[in-house]
């Protein structure tokens, strides 16, 4: 399987969008608490990571759709 222009950026795209979600999820833990027990704004900062993870993939996947149309 030949991997071309297009295959190559769909997954540099995903891949960041991954690593934006794993340092936001790094960066919850760090800030509200390390090993110990998540209290409840952390709790709350975490739904908020993880609604904003899903529609960052819903616009990476919105971008990629378009970019391949426009080629």
């Amino acid at each position: 399987m030949e991997i071309d222009a297009e295959l190559r950026r769909q997954i540099t795209v995903s891949l960041l969008a991954a690593a934006v979600f794993v340092a936001g999820l790094v960066g919850i833990g760090v800030t509200y608490g390390g090993s110990s027990e998540l209290p409840e704004t952390g709790a709350i900062a975490l739904v908020g990571l993880l609604t904003g993870f899903v529609l960052l993939m819903a616009l990476v996947g919105a971008y990629l759709i378009r970019a391949n149309d426009d080629e």
